[in-house]
């Protein structure tokens, strides 16, 4: 017997959802640019504050950190508390952490700010993610998410882009101030527009996780620790190793707590329903693929192609055109196709692109990058949206907010595995290729710092033979780079392809047993098909069964 039709979302036929979607779609913008936008004002904030390196690498690190713990405890207290209120909560942090950073006079205060901002962060990207569900129909979700993903992805190349803008005209507390119209303005949308929603019953009587708070949290702040180390002490370093290594321990304790927990941080259960556990994986090999290659890329366009800030911020825009391009076309094509046919497509697209990529030689221009970024970003889009539209269709009710945490905490430490290892193996191809005979010491450490510091050197010698060395070096590491986005991106095709549910599955109805965990029931009739028209999940995955097909 199928499931109850529940009710639709309160806004589900208003305009207003689309009002909705624009604040959310902002607030999680600014999010992702004030993750990055800071990159390019460290050396400012060097001259400014008298901040050392290590000081500069907290102050980049720290808020990459937050953000990584708080999202897990954040999930599960929207879920109880309210969806709206934690986000609004989130959104005031944010703008008043953003006001106080103009007003940083230390290092040590200003790696604390950019912890908090890092803390609200958490507060707004998972829940504003659980929210959709609550303003829009199912057959609206993979849209929205679409949009979503869009302004989370666009905020990582164009923050540098904003920073040194700002840098150029104004002073350095300006790449805080920004933030804080922007989120008056969210603030306002969210108090005004989001439906007030319902809290947990059970929201005072069940304890809080507090060991599974603190196992997470020591676990995530290890591994990215270690991994943040990467870049400045090498994978063979003893601190890089214990971090890891006691991030990856404390992690699985963190998973055994969770199973004999009654009222746990995370529902494990989750992870029996196919749609979320195949939907969750592929999402964080696109993002490992997709963080590697935001890293890889600017690079090139700087120091290989000759372009600054702005133009190189510009020049990645055909990748969020393809993301967004493909969050249209997968609205149309998955409930004809299957998410099983679909976001494998998606991964083969994204794989085709970065092997293009790989095969970038020293006299390809802008148009061929242009190219394989739009491919790439095709891919990213198919194979990325319809995931997370079946991990949101896998989610009960009642704990929306655990799921999405869950999701997008997965999801970042995958992309800051991504631009570590990636970032390791571009160094070390780059370093192969590098030959700087009859160079000074200190200009050759200057060369093999980096493809840019490669041409200053050569500028000031006015040696072009350096400077062609270095950029076939570079080429060669990101050669490599890529390679591996796309054996990644092969391998998550051939996951999906054998795994994803059906869309007869991904029609199934979950729901909360009254402990705070999901229940997927055994799916009804001999042959597994679910009556797609009591399922909140047909809009999104199609309500005629493939022949033959099993639900799982």
């Amino acid at each position: 017997m199928s499931a109850p039709t529940p009710p639709p979302p309160p806004l589900a036929a208003s305009p207003r959802r689309w009002w909705v979607l624009a604040a959310l779609t902002l607030s999680v913008l600014t999010v992702a640019l004030d993750g990055t936008v800071v990159t390019v004002a460290l050396p400012t904030l060097s001259g400014e504050l008298g901040a050392d390196s290590a000081q500069l690498q907290w102050i980049n690190g720290g808020y990459l950190l937050a953000l990584s713990v708080g999202m897990l405890p954040v999930g599960l207290l929207g879920d109880r508390y309210g969806h709206r209120r934690i986000l609004v909560a989130g959104v005031t942090l944010f703008g008043l952490a953003s006001l106080a950073g103009t007003q940083a006079g230390s290092p040590g205060q200003l790696i604390a700010i950019r912890a908090v901002l890092g803390l609200a962060a958490a507060m707004i990207m998972p829940v504003s993610m659980a929210v959709l569900p609550q303003v829009f129909g199912p057959e609206e979700v993979p849209k929205a998410v679409g949009v979503w993903t869009a302004a989370t992805a666009l905020g990582l190349p164009v923050g540098p882009l904003v920073g040194g803008w700002l840098l150029n005209h104004f002073w350095w507390g300006s790449v805080f101030l920004f933030n804080v119209p922007l989120f008056a303005v969210a603030l306002a949308a969210c108090l005004l527009l989001l439906p007030a929603g319902e809290p947990r019953d059970r929201a005072g009587a069940a304890p809080f996780d507090v060991t599974g708070t603190l196992l997470s949290g020591l676990g995530i702040t290890g591994l990215v620790y270690g991994t943040i180390l990467v870049p400045g002490h090498g994978w063979g370093s003893a601190k890089v190793l214990a971090g890891i290594a006691g991030g990856a321990v404390l992690l699985v304790a963190f998973v055994v707590q969770q199973r004999r927990h009654p009222f746990p941080l995370v529902d494990t259960a989750l992870f029996t329903d196919p749609r979320f556990r195949w939907g969750t994986l592929v999402a964080v090999f696109v993002n490992f693929a997709v963080m590697g290659i935001l890293f890889v890329v600017p690079q090139y366009l700087q120091a290989v192609l000759g372009h600054d800030a702005l133009g190189t911020g510009l020049r990645i825009l055909p990748l969020i055109g393809g993301l967004m391009a493909a969050a249209a076309l997968s609205e149309q094509l998955v409930p004809r196709l299957g998410a099983r046919v679909v976001v494998p497509a998606g991964l083969l697209a994204l794989a085709v692109g970065t092997l293009l990529g790989a095969a970038t030689g020293g006299g390809a221009g802008y148009g061929y990058a242009a190219l394989w970024l739009t491919l790439t970003g095709l891919g990213f889009g198919l194979a990325t949206v319809p995931a997370t539209s079946l991990v949101m269709a896998s989610l009960p009710a009642g704990a929306s907010g655990r799921g999405t945490s869950l999701l997008e905490t997965v999801q970042q430490v995958g992309g800051v595995l991504g631009v570590a290892g990636l970032g390791s193996l571009l160094s070390a191809g780059y370093l192969a290729r590098l030959h700087v005979p009859g160079l000074s010491a200190a200009d050759t450490g200057r060369a093999r710092d980096s493809v840019s510091g490669a041409d200053e050197v050569a500028a000031r010698l006015d040696d072009p033979r350096l400077a062609d060395t270095a950029h076939r070096a570079f080429l060669h590491g990101m050669g490599l780079a890529l390679l591996v986005c796309c054996a990644i991106a092969v391998a998550g095709a051939v996951l999906a392809a054998l795994f994803l549910p059906g869309r007869a599955a991904a029609g199934r109805t979950v729901t909360d047993g009254g402990d705070g965990r999901a229940t997927v029931p055994e799916p009804a009739g001999p042959t597994g098909a679910v009556d797609a028209a009591g399922s909140p999940g047909a809009g999104l995955a199609g309500a005629v069964p493939e022949r033959g097909e099993s639900p799982a």
